[in-house]
């Protein structure tokens, strides 16, 4: 089922936690709400949960008018950051839980929960009680029970945000997977944009209670409608008034034309992704992006004077512009000589860089 939200509207007070929100949620999609503390992407959850009643706007799902349905009358399947589990109850009564209060026959309750308990990799887990749970199982336990009645949508309010890194990782790649096989419309409530880009398929980008772009991943990342997606979706590095990403600073010699000297201030290896950090002859720090061979071939060490070519960088408004070298190319360097002596990504077509696609619009 599908879901449509038209001109929404939320005041808490003078507070504008949803300032004419319109968005689309196709059917089956895995859309992620991506934003910041405070821009309103739990509040715009809820209210289509019905768990927050908009000042004005419609919600409307698979195709039926529901701003004015209580969330029972809804069928949509809510999961919480803190599992919301009843303690005294084990894991199979957990997840049958919204099957009795349905009075669904026992026999046809039992069928359903083994097989959510097998869908979610808790077999053998029935008769634990929450207590007895890892925070990842507790979790995948609070999606059971959420799909057990077979809701038209599936809403998840920063479901992973209360475990461990590696922990989310993993249930991460779980979502997906789960998602391939139910197909159920879901919308998941993140501030971490790695989660929204690896488990999404479409993205909503808010601020201060406003859309600021609806996209795949890939669309966010290489043409970033506002200057807010720009510094906030992906690693980026800001250098006056304009970004550029780290995989697209290009580390040169010093001497050649359209490139900066800059003083190495640490190396950071994270296994094949390295991050060299470097400040400029103005003061601006900048971070560059290598693969584990370009740091062999180049060796930095803190200290160490190299040069960075920023022509990359990207400005407010879009229109094609760098970061200029504060001093003119030395002489003996030929006008248009190419900067490049680490290539940033062997192989990669310069002429689809995100400033070359722009210049061309």
């Amino acid at each position: 089922m599908g879901i449509s939200v038209r001109n929404l509207h939320k005041h808490y007070g003078t507070f504008r936690a949803l300032d004419d929100v319109s968005v689309e949620v196709p059917d089956g999609s895995l859309t992620a709400l991506l934003g910041p503390s405070g821009s309103g992407k739990s509040t715009l959850l809820r209210a289509i949960a019905g768990l927050e009643e908009p000042d004005s706007g419609e919600i409307v799902i698979g195709g039926e008018l529901a701003t004015g349905l209580p969330p029972q009358r809804r069928n949509v399947g809510f999961v919480f950051q803190h599992y919301a589990a009843f303690k005294h109850m084990t894991v199979r009564d957990n997840v049958g839980f919204g099957l009795r209060i349905r009075k669904r026959p026992k026999a046809e309750i039992r069928q359903r929960v083994d097989e959510l308990l097998h869908l979610v990799q808790l077999d053998g887990f029935a008769e634990r009680y929450p207590a007895q749970l890892s925070g990842g199982q507790r979790q995948r336990m609070a999606l059971a029970r959420a799909l057990a009645v077979e809701p038209r949508v599936l809403l998840l309010d920063e479901p992973f945000g209360a475990l461990d890194a590696r922990v989310r990782e993993e249930l991460r790649d779980w979502l997906r997977r789960l998602h391939d096989e139910v197909h159920v419309t879901t919308v998941l409530v993140t501030h971490d944009q790695e989660e929204a880009m690896e488990v999404a398929s479409r993205i909503v980008v808010m601020n201060h209670g406003r859309i600021e772009q609806v996209g795949t991943p890939a669309e966010l990342y290489e043409h970033p409608a506002t200057e807010f997606v720009m510094s906030f979706v992906g690693k980026v590095n800001r250098i006056g008034d304009a970004y550029i990403r780290p995989h697209e600073v290009v580390i040169c010699h010093p001497d050649q034309e359209g490139c900066i000297p800059a003083v190495v201030e640490r190396v950071i290896t994270l296994g094949f992704d390295n991050r060299m950090e470097l400040y400029l002859p103005d003061g601006e720090r900048v971070w560059a992006q290598l693969t584990r061979d370009e740091v062999a071939q180049l060796q930095p060490v803190a200290g160490q004077t190299v040069g960075v070519d920023l022509s990359q960088s990207r400005r407010p408004g879009w229109e094609p512009g760098g970061y200029m070298s504060p001093r003119p190319a030395p002489a003996g360097v030929a006008a248009g000589a190419a900067a490049t002596v680490i290539p940033m990504r062997a192989g990669e077509d310069d002429a689809q860089s995100w400033r070359a696609r722009v210049g061309g619009r």
